[in-house]
């Protein structure tokens, strides 16, 4: 298997050297060069032909984001952002990330040799994943996830009930954009919505505002525990923390619950659908997105063994066919569906 050719963009030597040490460590992946500012970068570019990019986003001549935003017009590419801003400033990830960024690293603010390479494993991970990512399904999405607040696909007697009591849905990579593609279409009357996308704390708040920018339902971060679920909503659950639902006399709640990470998550998709499965029948939908690992599936096939219905998204679709696609090979769910037309799909099974 030949190597996936690195370009860092970095306009730190420290961290340009630090990234290059740990990225050639990695049999699979090989540093063919280094710029200093998206000028150079851009040059690289075109005599070196990478596979992926690492991308700061504070940078004399042209900040990241721009650049970014040029490259992704002009010439997609992968590219895992790697930068201090990532931590301090959710906002910059999260404009990155839909700009078409596949993911991102958050650079340490103090310690920065020793806490870099204690994220060796986590950085070769996502750059080999975003080297092998789907950027065209990514694309693809932009066009209707960056509407803001498009007119519902159809309006909702208010008089009616839903028949479904809850959707859960988890994702991973490509997660922030595709959950956009799933709700924003969605009437004000959806039954209440639990989403867990693998991000940082500091981040879902965020994350859940731009949701709600672009959609007819309230988005929130949960954060209060024992909260009672209501009909209209999406709760994203917090970062660094687990969430779960409980049914109790015939009212659902969300807990928090504080535990370590689960399948390297916290918060973990298994945890959260496998509370569920332990009162769910066919009043429940669950969903897997896009997304790297494995995270899910054990909790999609217990929904589904206790009646559940359960969709994964198709491959084309997908930036990071990875949740979704194990899943499917252990039989744990219902059908597999393009990202396009789950939205449509959850809208109509509950009206």
């Amino acid at each position: 298997m030949s190597k996936k050719r690195v370009l860092i963009v970095d306009d730190s030597q420290l961290i340009t050297d630090l990234l290059t040490q740990i990225l050639s460590s990695d049999e699979r992946l090989e540093v063919v060069g280094t710029a200093s500012d998206p000028f150079c970068a851009r040059d690289k570019i075109k005599a070196l032909n990478p596979d992926v990019i690492t991308l700061d986003i504070e940078m004399p001549r042209m900040d990241g984001l721009t650049f970014l935003r040029n490259i992704m017009r002009l010439r997609p590419i992968p590219i895992v952002m790697i930068s201090s801003l990532t931590q301090q400033g959710a906002d910059a990830t999260l404009e990155a990330l839909a700009l078409g960024a596949i993911d991102f690293v958050p650079k340490p603010k103090v310690s920065v040799s020793q806490q870099m390479k204690q994220l060796s494993d986590e950085i070769c991970r996502k750059v080999r994943m975003a080297a092998n990512a789907n950027v065209q399904a990514l694309e693809s999405g932009h066009s209707i996830a960056q509407k803001r607040s498009p007119p519902p696909i159809l309006e909702i007697n208010s008089r009616l009930s839903s028949k479904i009591d809850l959707i859960a849905i988890g994702a991973s990579t490509g997660g922030t954009e595709a959950l956009k593609v799933v709700v924003c279409r969605m009437p004000e009357l959806m039954p209440p919505i639990v989403v867990v996308q693998h991000m940082p704390k500091n981040f879902t708040q965020s994350f859940a505002q731009r949701v709600d920018s672009i959609t007819n339902l309230v988005v929130e971060e949960f954060t209060e525990d024992g909260q009672q679920l209501k009909a209209g909503r999406i709760y994203i659950a917090h970062g660094g923390h687990h969430m779960i639902v409980k049914k109790r006399a015939n009212v659902l709640k969300g807990y928090i619950v504080d535990s370590p990470p689960v399948n390297r998550h916290c918060p973990a998709v298994d945890v959260m659908f496998e509370s569920i499965a332990e009162w769910s029948t066919n009043n429940v939908i669950g969903v897997i997105l896009t997304g790297m690992g494995a995270d899910g599936a054990r909790g999609m096939g217990e929904l589904h063994a206790n009646g559940a219905e359960t969709i994964a998204q198709d491959e084309v679709s997908s930036v990071v066919w990875g949740m979704p696609r194990v899943a499917i090979e252990q039989d744990a769910v219902s059908r597999v569906l393009p990202l396009s037309k789950i939205g449509r799909f959850l809208i109509d099974r509950c009206y």
